[in-house]
């Protein structure tokens, strides 16, 4: 299993880079939201914090989502889908970089690498607090594939299951599309994000759902991360007739319905105490 807390990510901290990658906004509303979710503020450095929204559903033996959303996202942005998650009977718990939605900081690459871990301890801490003892599964979208993929790499069968939606495989080919010249800024792939590397070693359930027509990420990096998967039970779907941006306009019974499938074979699966490679009694 790769080392991810040791990967060195300060090159990806070049302005332009930071400039293509992170499209933070801010969550400015003072009224409180109209989301039945938890606002939490998590640090993770110093005075930093990040925002959290928590949509718990009523079961407290439901599944958690710890969730990491794309580049230009906010957490506010998914009040809807947590009310559809909460419904489906799971609990769904997105989380913002530095400078978006409430969260202080400013956003680089090595600082969301980093606060993705304490943001892992955080939140595993708060549901052991709150009485949440169903499987924990981590999901990351586009750039916070990055995210999830790097605790899967660190925490491995800890981890329930893992979600991957739109997720990269390769970081060169997305930063020359955005714009930036990796050969020029010093990045070779090797040495990266290494997403391919970090899902090999993974051991249990892993979902990936990708659009066909992906124009930002191509489906080819889907089916890199799915062949490099060597866990027993892997899953892609394939959502034909969309792209980056409208996967769920013309997938979304499709997406939800996976989502559900998989989470509650994980559930299943952690209820019944069967590990890979063993039988049941």
């Amino acid at each position: 299993m790769v080392d991810a807390v040791h990967i060195d990510y300060s090159v990806l901290d070049a302005p332009q880079v930071s400039m293509s990658l992170f499209h933070p906004r801010r969550e400015w509303s003072l009224w409180p939201s109209r989301s039945s979710g938890s606002d939490i503020l998590i640090p993770v450095e110093g005075d930093i914090s990040v925002g959290a929204r928590f949509h718990m559903a009523a079961d407290e033996a439901a599944p958690n989502i710890l969730f990491f959303h794309g580049n230009g996202e906010i957490v506010a942005d998914y009040d809807d889908m947590g009310r559809v998650y909460t419904d489906m009977g799971l609990s769904f718990l997105p989380v913002d970089y530095r400078g978006y939605g409430r969260s202080s900081g400013e956003p680089t690459v090595s600082a969301m690498m980093k606060d993705c871990h304490e943001v892992y301890r955080f939140v595993r801490d708060w549901l052991n607090r709150n009485g949440r003892k169903g499987p924990f599964l981590v999901m990351g979208r586009s750039l916070g594939s990055a995210s999830a993929l790097e605790l899967a790499a660190r925490h491995g069968a800890a981890i329930d299951g893992l979600v991957v939606e739109s997720g990269f495989a390769y970081a060169t080919p997305l930063l020359e599309l955005l714009g930036v010249n990796a050969r020029r800024l010093g990045f070779r792939e090797e040495e990266g994000f290494r997403n391919t590397d970090k899902i090999r070693g993974f051991p249990n359930p892993v979902l990936i759902i990708h659009a066909e027509g992906d124009h930002i990420i191509p489906f080819s990096d889907a089916q890199a991360l799915y062949e490099a998967t060597t866990s027993p039970d892997r899953t892609l779907v394939r959502i034909r007739g969309a792209d980056h941006n409208t996967l769920l306009d013309h997938g979304f019974r499709e997406y939800m319905a996976a989502l559900k499938a998989f989470s509650n074979k994980v559930k299943e699966k952690r209820s019944g105490g069967v590990k890979d490679g063993e039988t049941s009694p």
